[in-house]
């Protein structure tokens, strides 16, 4: 189980199970969001994710069409996006969770969006649009 907080610690929640692999996207969209060269995404079932407090404090945003990020409306903390087309999935910030994780970036994703001011170091595929889980055999 994970647990994670907002900045002023009025939105807490915790994480059943073990997390998938952070995105690390560089779209306009999320650089916006965040104020920053890019957004480190990690897909949580609805059913893994519990809210312990601070419902009340949570603000949304539709950036586009079906899309709402989701906020802690005191101190700004982005918590988690999620769209009306994949309902059973939100996006959780990784940077709002406490703790260790156990789980690493799978790659770079909308690459061709990046901040130019940014250098990207490492050996992590850059792929030019959004993740595409592998399918299960």
């Amino acid at each position: 189980m994970y647990t994670g907080s907002c900045l002023c610690g009025g939105v807490m929640y915790e994480v059943d199970g073990e997390l998938e692999p952070i995105q690390v996207c560089h779209c306009s969209q999320c650089r916006k969001a965040q104020g920053s060269a890019f957004v480190t995404n990690i897909p949580v079932s609805t059913s893994a994710f519990r809210l312990l407090q601070g419902e009340g404090m949570l603000g949304s945003f539709e950036s586009s069409p079906g899309k709402y990020r989701v906020f802690c409306h005191v101190c700004g903390s982005p918590i988690y996006s999620k769209r009306a087309d994949l309902p059973q999935v939100l996006r959780l910030r990784a940077g709002t969770l406490d703790g260790d994780l156990k789980t690493r970036p799978v790659g770079h994703f909308y690459f061709g969006s990046k901040a130019n001011w940014f250098q990207i170091n490492d050996d992590l595929p850059k792929c030019p649009a959004a993740y595409t889980p592998p399918k299960k055999p």
